[in-house]
């Protein structure tokens, strides 16, 4: 399946010359209104906002050739939140500034910005507190690292401290918070135990275990647990993911380092297990029940082996698809789902 395009607006007809150009450079579909969308070769539109709100959340990117008040009422409807909207760039028509607008970082709109600048000799115009700081972004470092945000509400005081030229505490048991620049990592003061040396220093927290929360405590999840799932036919994605959440609480573990979903390959195309792993973030894994009967799974059932060919699913999936890691909780059952976590190896 093709990868949906950035998609580029322009307004004026000015602003549709320099529209088709970074169109071209992006590799994006042109949107211009009717009137003049033919002389562009640009899909017509005849009211931005309601296109804007067919296709906002359905591109990646998106390139606003007109003042910055149009753009931002034109999207300003279909925000949600800076996990999941897109990269949202405005050029003025004469092309002397690229202003990133929305989701900067994680959206990308920061480095789309500079680069179309670079391209028509435009002045790009960033306006993230970091970036002005000559700070790292913690949202870009964590996803470098494979590293999930547990709660973006709590980055506020570590961008505040970062923006400030202030220091940061991290305590990372597992040592996975290792950034590559040096100039980056310079703004962190690692500890030995999950408490920050300063009241005022924020702390950040890499692990796979639930723990106190704080506004000023930041957790970022390393993708280090196996989820594995059973379910019968047509059970829906929102009791698999009760269930696993039921699960991660009451045995301490983030929902969030759940990084590989595993179950029998006779599941392959149930609908409900595949939007429950996409809602985790999570990779999918099968096997094969000749394959699954390895497993010495400490809980095998009678029925399951009768239905599905092997005494375990969830169990025998998680330790599997683990590397033969720690079984952290055991079969966990609901009336349409069963589900196993590990530990990866």
């Amino acid at each position: 399946m093709s990868q949906p395009k950035p998609a580029v607006y322009a307004v004026t007809e000015k602003g549709l010359a320099l529209g088709r150009r970074l169109a071209d450079h992006l590799g994006a579909d042109l949107f211009a209104p009717a009137r003049l969308a033919a002389s562009g070769a640009a899909m017509p539109f005849d009211g931005l906002s309601a296109l804007v709100a067919e296709t906002f959340a359905a591109r990646p990117a998106h390139v606003f050739v007109c003042a910055c008040g149009i753009a931002v009422r034109a999207i300003a409807p279909n925000l949600r939140d800076k996990a999941r909207d897109p990269a949202v760039v405005c050029l003025d028509d004469t092309g002397r500034f690229a202003v990133s607008l929305l989701s900067g970082h994680l959206g990308g709109a920061n480095d789309l910005a500079r680069e179309l600048a670079a391209v028509i000799g435009a002045v790009p115009v960033v306006t993230t507190a970091t970036d002005a700081a000559g700070a790292p972004a913690i949202e870009l470092l964590a996803r470098d690292l494979g590293l999930a945000v547990d709660d973006f509400a709590a980055t506020r005081r570590v961008i505040a401290a970062l923006a400030g030229g202030g220091a940061v505490a991290v305590f990372d048991p597992l040592g996975l918070f290792c950034p590559a620049d040096p100039e980056a990592a310079r703004f962190f003061q690692w500890v030995a135990a999950p408490r920050s040396p300063q009241p005022d220093m924020p702390l950040v927290v890499v692990d796979w275990r639930l723990g106190p929360t704080a506004p000023d405590r930041l957790y970022l999840r390393p993708r280090v647990l196996v989820a594995g799932i059973g379910c019968r036919r047509g059970a829906p994605a929102t009791d698999i993911l009760d269930l696993v959440g039921h699960a991660c609480r009451e045995h301490g573990l983030a929902r969030a380092s759940i990084g590989l979903v595993a179950s029998i390959e006779a599941k392959r195309h149930e609908p409900g297990l595949i939007e429950a792993a996409q809602a985790l973030g999570a990779q999918l894994r099968f096997f094969t029940a000749d394959a699954l009967s390895t497993v010495a799974a400490p809980h095998p059932s009678a029925t399951v082996e009768k239905h599905m060919g092997v005494g375990s699913v969830c169990e025998a999936a998680a330790i599997l698809a683990s590397g033969g890691g720690k079984l952290l909780v055991a079969k966990t059952r609901t009336g349409f789902s069963t589900v196993a976590l590990c530990l990866a190896a």
